[in-house]
């Protein structure tokens, strides 16, 4: 059995490509069908986020399933396989669990140490739970990875004073306006990313926080939390004017703002500064937008080469939590190695047992009538004679069980699997 990630990211791919190749959350149910109806696959799930997509799959031996999956990701998005096969990169085997170790522990994501990877990682893992997608190797994989963030977490000081993209945009909207004291925000959208752009706006000084979503429960329940304030979301564009951030992190599959609404909005405003925020993916905003006097537009790959200056203080801690992932990619090989081998183990000692009891059972009526003492005794000294013997071919099984050539040899020199 094969197990492989395939993926891009923001390292691999720009946002234009991202956005292209995201996987909507409603559609994911449909995507993870039609990946397990690809030749070979057995298991699947597909991690989406602003900042990657990534398709992790457990395949048969023989199966093509590099090419599997690369063409399932251009079928589905409805891009020609050319376009997207540059930005892709591809792990297996304990490469690929390592990666997905490094992207649940925050070690892999723009801004090194957020907390929210592993809560979309763990929804990815849901979903593909929850439509059988996920059964069997790649359940106990996931599973691993997630125990494997939180000793990265406790273990280290990686989630201390955390980082994200909507912290790093407030701090640029501060630096922008020199303090965000008196300062009015829009924030379109009450998913994570929103929430907790919200609540830094609030701690940054901001003076009002509007909140408004297609879904007003969801807007209400994220004012209540920062101390906002609720408007219509079919109205919100005649709100725009008014505020001086507006942050953008809908569902939206198109612009929401454009540039001649923004035209507008700066006509109103006097050409009075605005700071936009974009980031959502599919982008919200237009990019022209950039190109209008005193708006200052930025997007999550503007927010990532900002973010950069605060990684360096995590560079050491990075390294220990590198450490911890090698170790736990090493325990998970033996772990998966001794599961590769336990039939055959398990079958071996069943083998070994069988010619013990023979045995006694051969010589028995030589023996005469034995006490429960002298039953014991000859229980206990085959049974330890039995258990010593099989100690080195069971011991190098679960070392080299990755060989198949050596599972074989031990199956034919047992004449296990009822062969005579």
């Amino acid at each position: 059995m094969k197990f492989l990630l395939t993926g891009l990211n923001h390292r691999t791919a720009p946002v234009e490509v991202r956005e292209k190749i995201a996987f909507d959350e409603r559609a994911l149910p449909e995507a993870l069908d039609k990946l397990k109806r690809r030749p070979g696959v057995q298991e699947g799930l597909i991690l989406s986020t602003c900042n990657r997509v990534e398709v992790s799959v457990t395949a048969d031996d023989g199966a093509d399933v590099q090419g599997a999956v690369a063409g399932f990701i251009a079928d589905a998005r409805a891009v020609e396989p050319g376009w997207v096969t540059p930005y892709l990169y591809h792990y297996d085997g304990p490469e690929a669990i390592r990666h997905l170790f490094r992207v649940a522990s925050s070690l892999d994501s723009m801004v090194v140490g957020e907390p929210q990877i592993l809560g979309q990682l763990k929804s990815a893992y849901a979903a593909a739970k929850e439509n059988g997608s996920v059964s069997g190797f790649l359940d106990l994989v996931m599973t691993r990875a997630f125990n494997v963030a939180k000793r990265v977490r406790s273990e280290t000081e990686i989630g201390q004073s955390a980082v994200s993209v909507s912290y790093a945009a407030v701090e640029l909207a501060r630096e922008i306006f020199g303090t965000l004291q008196g300062k009015k925000a829009l924030v379109i959208g009450a998913g994570k990313m929103a929430e907790s752009a919200a609540r830094h706006l609030r701690r940054a000084g901001a003076s009002e926080i509007l909140v408004t979503n297609r879904t007003r429960s969801r807007a209400e329940a994220l004012a209540e939390e920062c101390g906002g304030k609720v408007i219509d979301y079919e109205g919100f564009e005649s709100t725009v004017p008014t505020v001086d951030i507006v942050l953008a992190s809908s569902g939206a599959q198109h612009c929401i703002l454009t540039k001649a609404q923004m035209k507008a909005v700066m006509a109103k405003r006097r050409n009075s500064p605005m700071f936009l925020i974009d980031i959502a993916v599919p982008r919200n905003i237009d990019p022209e937008v950039n190109q209008l006097d005193s708006v200052f537009l930025y997007d999550v790959d503007d927010l990532g080469k900002v973010v950069d200056n605060n990684l360096k203080s995590r560079i050491e801690v990075a390294k220990d939590a590198e450490d911890i992932i090698g170790e736990e990619v090493e325990r998970m090989m033996v772990r998966l190695r001794t599961r590769e081998a336990a039939p055959t183990i398990v079958q071996l000692q069943g083998q070994l047992d069988a010619w013990r009891k023979g045995e006694i059972d051969r010589v028995r009526a030589k023996l005469g009538p034995l006490t429960p003492q002298q039953e014991e005794a000859i229980e206990a000294m085959t049974r330890g004679l039995v258990n010593k013997i099989a100690h080195g071919p069971i011991s190098e099984l679960r070392k080299q069980s990755s060989d198949p050539h050596l599972l074989d040899a031990v199956r034919k020199f047992f004449r296990l699997g009822g062969d005579e």
